[in-house]
């Protein structure tokens, strides 16, 4: 990124809000690096440095401040819609790829060299792979002092260091004081291994449109699995072998209020990094509604609806699951035959934090579902087939659904298991694999949107070529021509709708 210094100074200056998440100032003077809207005295010219990351300021050897918290800041950087490549990388490490491998295995993940990944990320963040990774895990701690009663040991853990040794040498090296030290309220310190849970503050850049997120989730939430009320989300989760449940409310700023109950603290990182990806709280919608907004069609959807994110998926397989269920029918009647199968086969989950939020069920794996009887799933047999030779595949492959080299690849991987075709593929690219490209041009619903003054529709081939203007944001045209379209019906010709 070309940071024009006078510019991020002016930010600086003007306490410019626009610039949060894009730029980080360090203080040569104080050993300090700060948000453009940090309440301090803003420092002498000659005395600050930018940075287009928090990563990069604090590999140069600059401290987090304590006053405007930049591990608080909307998780922006100006790679979104520069490197596919990158973007994919820090997917990747917010899953905890960098947590037990290295860089090597990393570039080998995403298909690229070691040198060349170092590159990018030089080039786009100012900082290498190893200090994203470090500077997340030490501003995810810093949010864990601040905002929860953790115990120190469990901060350590949740925030994905290897040990408490670790954690506390880290911080005293950045701070000069043990992690202890950093939290300034004297309340007790609740365990979660004690049924305590803990409440974050995940941000974003404004405008987030919270009616539209949550209306999207509403008519697909698995009975059981899933509860929505206006201002209220809460489903039960399973990461690996550890089960939980995670509660998301609209906050009263530019930020979701996320409530995790999941007694393994371990697992926390990945399920704030979900949380992350199905609210969509890394889209700068000023950048993508400013593109999109060059198609004369999609200007006036954009105007209406400037916050509107495209809505991930709690898991990969889930998604697909849903995705050949609603295959022809109605996304109600989906949801509702998932409900089915989810309390004939999915585990059960009776704790007090479930039982209080309407919940009861975790959604089936892929190693439960695959021994099913064809038989008993009440719905076509060859969807039945389908269903489990994709459940056997998954159970095979853990990371079946996990990020690819590119969409292209991702999509012909998708396309080769049994019951899902381009539609499909692309439906779940979008939502479990967050490529913001993705695009299921043969939607009857985008088609629909897009009828000329005479009722003509475009085929999926002419909608597909009138979307190359819209790269490398389809999936966000996408999300404004089915917003647009809210009688969205079953579609014809077999073509699977929005499940």
């Amino acid at each position: 990124m070309d940071l024009d210094d006078d510019a991020c100074y002016r930010a600086f200056s003007m306490r410019d809000a626009r610039l949060d998440g894009r730029i980080f100032g360090a203080v040569r003077t104080t050993g300090i690096y700060c948000r453009p809207i940090c309440p301090a005295r803003t420092p002498k010219r000659e005395n600050i440095t930018f940075y287009p990351s928090a990563a990069a300021a604090q590999e140069a050897g600059f401290r987090p401040c304590l006053r405007c918290r930049p591990e608080t800041s909307p998780d922006l950087g100006a790679w979104n819609g520069a490197s596919n490549t990158v973007t994919r990388a820090l997917s990747l490490i917010e899953q905890g790829a960098m947590d037990g491998g290295d860089v090597e295995a990393l570039a080998e993940r995403l298909g690229v060299g070691e040198r060349q990944l170092r590159r990018l990320f030089r080039k786009h963040l100012g900082a290498s792979p190893v200090a994203v990774a470090q500077t997340r895990r030490v501003l995810l701690a810093k949010q864990l002092i601040h905002e929860t009663r953790l115990p120190m040991a469990e901060v350590a853990l949740a925030a994905g260091f290897g040990s408490v040794r670790r954690f506390n040498e880290t911080f005293q090296q950045l701070f000069g004081r043990p992690p202890g030290a950093l939290r300034r309220s004297g309340a007790l310190e609740l365990s979660a291994g004690e049924g305590g849970a803990a409440s974050l503050k995940l941000p974003y850049r404004a405008p987030y449109d919270w009616e539209a997120m949550i209306s999207f989730l509403a008519g697909r939430a698995i009975p059981g699995v899933e509860t929505v009320s206006a201002r209220r989300y809460a489903r039960t989760l399973a990461v690996g072998d550890a089960v939980g449940v995670v509660v998301v409310e609209p906050g009263e700023g530019d930020w979701l209020k996320v409530t995790l109950s999941f007694p393994r603290v371990e697992v926390w990182p990945a399920v704030i990094a979900r949380v992350r990806r199905v609210f969509d709280l890394a889209a700068d919608p000023n950048l993508i509604g400013a593109h999109l907004s060059e198609d004369p069609d999609l200007a006036p959807l954009v105007a209406a609806r400037p916050g509107l994110r495209a809505p991930g998926a709690w898991n990969g397989f889930e998604l697909a699951v849903r995705a050949v269920l609603g295959q022809q029918i109605t996304v109600t009647a989906a949801r509702n035959l998932a409900g089915r199968i989810t309390a004939a086969h999915g585990a059960p989950l009776d704790t007090e934090v479930a039982r209080a939020n309407g919940l009861s069920r975790l959604f089936p794996t892929p190693q439960a579902m695959a021994l099913l009887d064809v038989e008993t799933l009440g719905m076509p047999r060859a969807r039945a087939r389908a269903l489990v030779s994709l459940a056997q595949a998954a159970a095979a492959d853990p990371d079946l659904f996990g990020t690819r080299r590119s969409l292209d690849e991702a999509v012909a991987r998708l396309k080769a298991l049994p019951g899902i075709g381009e539609w499909t593929a692309q439906y779940i690219a979008m939502r479990a694999l967050r490529e913001p490209d993705a695009f299921p041009h043969a939607d009857i619903g985008l088609m629909r949107a897009l009828e000329d003054g005479e009722g003509r529709r475009p085929t999926p081939l002419e909608l597909l070529a009138r979307a190359e203007r819209w790269r490398p944001w389809r999936a966000y045209a996408a999300s404004h021509l089915w917003a647009f379209d809210p009688v969205y019906a079953p579609p014809a010709q077999g073509t699977p709708n929005a499940a």
